[in-house]
């Protein structure tokens, strides 16, 4: 018998990672895994927010432009990340994130 994946709540897991963890599917191994790559997103954009923000722009402040591409390269970069969890949580896939995605199912246990 094949078990239905819950991808409403895997897709969720995108969005705001701490919902499914406050329903009855907090033990399905399928929302954990999406939770975990989510919350890899939001702790890998926050760095990167932070690293941008406080270290690497005041070193080129003169180079505005440059600074900006950085910080627009990141979102895209983010924003595809983000587009690839929710499109595999869709399909019913358990495809770690590229990058992010090993290192989140390596250190985050929820």
């Amino acid at each position: 018998m094949v078990q239905k994946k819950n991808t409403t709540l895997a897709v969720l897991a995108y969005l705001i990672f701490f919902v499914p963890l406050l329903t009855s599917s907090k033990g399905d191994s399928f929302v954990r895994f999406h939770v975990r790559q989510g919350l890899g997103l939001l702790i890998t954009f926050f760095a990167f927010r932070f690293l941008t923000l406080f270290l690497l722009a005041p070193l080129i402040s003169p180079l505005g432009s440059l600074y900006l591409g950085i910080l627009y390269l990141t979102n895209i970069i983010l924003v595809v990340l983000f587009a690839l969890g929710v499109w595999n949580a869709t399909q019913g896939e358990e495809k770690p994130l590229p990058f992010i995605g090993p290192l989140a199912d390596k250190y985050l246990k929820l």
